[in-house]
């Protein structure tokens, strides 16, 4: 196997095919945020927005501008995705919803964590894409509603009835490790240290099994 020419191929697939696919069809021009619901021809079928999927493309996009190059076309398209959330995202104290119509009004309460950890995500590439210091504000903000959620990711919406098998989902801890180091630049190092070790030891002695 020839690994350089496959990772030619890789890089031209997403370089030339990929993103400008969702740079192209994705973008809601008119009422901001992306559309995330489009066959392989780029045609929407579904408006309805997705508040995880706005966040991961506002973080795609700011990583691309922080890591790979500094194209003006994928910063413009980060903010106004990053905009859409900021605006329609949450209720006014960062509790983001699940879903929103195509002109951001809510559909889905903020039942899923994971919501919450595609904004932070999002917000923290965002922040260090454009300096700005409210985007940085809302990363961090967000991240604190998180560890404050960990025993009970759900909260109202919670559907396990209590004593009968009290389940443990591993999806937090290990999202939570990927996200500390995500906004690493916004945590003080304790702070992130403290984080981590709670994480691994959720992983290591509460889910591993020897």
């Amino acid at each position: 196997m020839d690994l350089k020419k496959l990772a030619a191929l890789y890089k031209d697939e997403l370089m030339d095919n990929v993103l400008p696919f969702w740079l192209e069809h994705s973008q809601d021009h008119e009422f901001g945020g992306y559309f995330t619901c489009l066959d392989r021809q780029g045609n929407v079928f579904d408006t309805d927005k997705f508040v995880w999927l706005q966040g991961r493309e506002v973080w795609l996009f700011s990583m691309l501008y922080n890591k790979v190059e500094k194209r003006q076309e994928w910063l413009d398209c980060a903010i106004q995705g990053g905009e859409f959330l900021k605006k329609y995202g949450h209720d006014g104290n960062y509790n983001w919803y699940f879903s929103l119509d195509r002109t951001g009004r809510p559909l889905v309460d903020p039942y899923n964590i994971f919501s919450y950890t595609f904004a932070t995500m999002a917000f923290g590439q965002l922040s260090l894409a454009t300096g700005n210091q409210e985007y940085a504000d809302i990363a961090k903000k967000t991240f604190e509603i998180i560890l404050s959620k960990v025993d009970n990711p759900k909260g109202k919406w919670n559907k396990l009835h209590p004593g009968t098998r009290d389940l443990k989902n591993f999806a937090l801890p290990m999202i939570l490790c990927n996200l500390a180091l995500e906004i690493e630049h916004l945590l003080d190092a304790d702070y992130l240290e403290k984080t981590m070790e709670v994480c691994i030891h959720e992983v290591m002695e509460v889910f591993y099994r020897p």
